[in-house]
């Protein structure tokens, strides 16, 4: 999703939001993450404005401080940042793949099944559609963002294909935004 993606250009409106808004945003973010309920008002300070920036491709991107925060595409869900996951590594549940898929993993290539299954990974059960931050073996943080096309259960059983398709990795597009310029 953010390969190519280009701050100066993608950005095409920025918008403060309403204090009420603000307060839905957070309601179901917690709902959507539960272990963010200890961190939200850290993350979300209330005296601190709630910035929503618009981008092509009907990215949204909710951001505190210039801080990019969550992200999403569509009217789908909101997901972490991998910055923001790195500081509350709770967030999101971990896959761990194997070290020989950390250069693909960095050049945005989806995660395989045998990088989940393989002798130096770890996958913990989750259904098919969860979103998972996924680690490599020997690292502490995540080094992408992703959504699980099958389950835990059918990864292991076939053991082909794409097991988690990569939303958001390191030096993306997003990544190297760091702050948005006000």
């Amino acid at each position: 999703m953010f390969k190519k993606f280009q701050a100066k250009e993608a950005i095409s409106g920025v918008s403060q939001v309403k204090s009420s808004v603000q307060r839905g945003i957070r309601s179901k973010l917690v709902e959507k993450f539960p272990p963010l309920d200890d961190y939200i008002a850290q993350i979300f300070p209330k005296k601190e404005p709630l910035v929503l920036v618009k981008c092509h491709d009907h990215i949204e991107i909710l951001s505190v401080n210039q801080e990019i925060l969550f992200f999403r595409q569509r009217e789908g869900d909101y997901l972490p940042s991998l910055r923001l996951l790195h500081k509350y590594p709770v967030i999101l549940p971990h896959q761990q793949v194997d070290k020989g898929a950390i250069k693909f993993l960095l050049s945005g290539a989806n995660v395989m099944c045998r990088g989940l299954t393989s002798p130096g990974a770890k996958m913990i059960t989750l259904p098919k559609g969860a979103f998972v931050a996924i680690t490599a073996e020997g690292k502490e943080h995540a080094i992408a963002i992703g959504k699980m096309t099958m389950s835990a259960e059918e990864i292991r059983e076939t053991n082909k294909g794409i097991g988690v398709e990569v939303i958001h990795f390191l030096n993306d597009g997003l990544w190297q935004m760091k702050q948005l310029e006000k």
